[in-house]
């Protein structure tokens, strides 16, 4: 009976914009580009949020937003052990 009621709990722009750290009209530009959906108040016809599809939206961008690994190798300070090939005429500068 809980889950059924938190499913269809609705929250305004205005929360759903504090909740995921952005600006009301930065929402309404993503309900145009289907982005996050927003549905439409029955009376005042306002944008509202299911709450449940905020949270998703949260976990997706959580899981992305994770660093990746990276794999550095570092030079070594001693000159390599072979040695660089003579140089040809034709690598000479001539001034």
């Amino acid at each position: 009976m809980m889950a059924e009621k938190e499913e269809t709990r609705f929250i305004t722009i205005k929360t759903a914009a504090k909740m995921l750290g952005v600006s009301p009209l930065t929402l309404r530009n993503w309900d145009k580009k289907k982005k996050m959906v927003a549905f439409r108040h029955p009376i005042n016809n306002y944008r509202v949020y299911k709450l449940t599809d905020l949270q998703e939206f949260l976990k997706r961008i959580e899981n992305t937003n994770k660093p990746k690994k990276l794999k550095i190798e570092l030079l070594s300070d001693e000159p390599e052990s072979e040695t660089p090939p003579p140089l040809s005429p034709d690598d000479i500068l001539k001034i």
